[in-house]
């Protein structure tokens, strides 16, 4: 239990810095909304404390035999997270003359935690960290996973609200394509280091 204050504090830091996730449920909260962003926000929130007890589990023991494997899920987010930039950077708001665009659905912001970067960073981290081999290493994953459910709400809820926020100030439709050009690009940012890695 002596562990829980430094977990809690790396599961928030880690979860309200900028990464691919709060750019992205920030553009969402500006171009769709709160309703029909929530279930991008709940596969965030959900779906990162399910790949940490994966990964605890034993799965990062598979990428060790199997490193390509790996390099792979990587080379598959950078594509993905290329594609959502693309998206970000050419979602408009919708009128009655043009059909609404479409948010994440609660499973593709679930699976998108396994192509995320800095969501591997973050589980390999903190099992790394805050596991000891003496405990019961499940308990301690767990307890990880549970940390992160608690403050991924609130952290990525804030950036959704932050996002809702905005649209008061980008009201007019050439500001609000300038922001979400600005989040396309932040996202492909995000990714240049993993893309380096890569190549």
């Amino acid at each position: 239990m002596d562990m829980v204050l430094p977990i809690l504090l790396f599961a928030f830091t880690a979860s309200i810095t900028p990464g691919p996730n709060n750019i992205m449920i920030m553009a969402s909260g500006l171009n769709f909304g709160t309703v029909r962003s929530l279930p991008h926000l709940f596969g965030i929130c959900l779906g990162f404390p399910v790949m940490v007890i994966l990964i605890g589990m034993g799965l990062g023991a598979i990428f060790e035999q199997l490193p390509i494997l790996h390099e792979i899920i990587k080379a598959v987010g950078v594509i993905y997270l290329l594609y959502l930039a693309w998206r970000i950077a050419n979602a408009e708001k919708s009128d009655q003359r043009k059909p609404p665009g479409k948010p994440l659905t609660f499973i593709q912001s679930a699976l998108f935690q396994w192509v995320n970067p800095k969501g591997w960073i973050m589980a390999t981290s903190a099992i790394a960290a805050y596991t000891t081999v003496g405990a019961d290493v499940l308990i301690q994953v767990f307890l990880i996973a549970f940390i992160f459910l608690l403050v991924t709400f609130p952290s990525a809820g804030s950036w959704l609200v932050f996002g809702i926020g905005l649209k008061r100030f980008l009201d007019q439709s050439e500001y609000r394509r300038i922001f979400n050009i600005c989040m396309a690009l932040l996202l492909v940012a995000s990714i240049i280091p993993v893309a380096l890695d890569l190549l």
